[in-house]
C-alpha cells in the first residue's frame, strides 16, 4: 500500500514543477485537507524557507506569458492569481514600455501585412484586442506606425 505524502511534499512537489502563487497552491492543497489552518501552516513555513514566493511567481507568469498577450491580460491573469495590487502595479509600468513592440510582433507573426480591406482590418483589431492589447497600440500596429509619436 503507498504511504500517504503529506500536505508540504504535495506542496514542494507543485513548486518543483513551477512556481505557483500562494492563492493557486493553497487552492490546490485543499483537495487534500480540508483544514485550512493546516494549509496556511505549510504555505507560511515554503514562504520562510524561500520556496514559495508571489514575487517569483509574477516575474515567472510574466516570462512566460508577456510576449503574445498584452498588458491588460498578463495583469488580469496575476491578480486572478491573488498577486498583490503593489506588484502588479510594478509589473504594469515594465509590460506598457514594451506593448507596443510585443503587439507589433504578434500581429507579424499572425498577419505580416496591412489589411487589404475593413473586414480583414477588423479581424486583425479583433485578434490583437483578444489578447489584452491596448486600442492606442492597436491602432498604431494596425495602421502600420513603426515610431512612437513624439507629442
Amino acid at each position: 500500500m503507498k504511504a500517504e505524502r503529506s500536505l508540504k511534499m504535495r506542496a514542494v512537489d507543485f513548486l518543483s514543477r513551477r512556481e505557483h502563487s500562494r492563492l493557486e497552491l493553497a487552492r490546490k492543497l485543499g483537495r487534500y485537507s480540508e483544514d485550512a489552518d493546516e494549509i496556511a501552516s505549510v504555505l507560511e513555513d515554503l514562504a520562510k524557507q524561500g520556496l514559495l514566493s508571489d514575487e517569483r511567481f509574477a516575474q515567472s507568469l510574466v516570462h512566460r506569458r508577456a510576449a503574445g498577450r498584452g498588458t491588460s491580460r498578463v495583469l488580469q491573469e496575476l491578480r486572478q492569481h491573488g498577486v498583490s495590487g503593489e506588484q502588479v502595479e510594478g509589473v504594469r509600468e515594465a509590460l506598457s514600455a514594451t506593448e507596443f513592440e510585443r503587439a507589433r510582433a504578434v500581429w507579424a507573426r499572425r498577419f505580416g501585412e496591412p489589411p487589404a480591406d475593413m473586414q480583414a482590418r477588423a479581424r486583425q483589431i479583433r485578434f490583437l484586442s483578444a489578447r489584452g492589447f491596448s486600442h492606442g497600440v492597436i491602432r498604431r500596429v494596425v495602421q502600420g506606425a513603426d515610431e512612437l509619436d513624439d507629442d
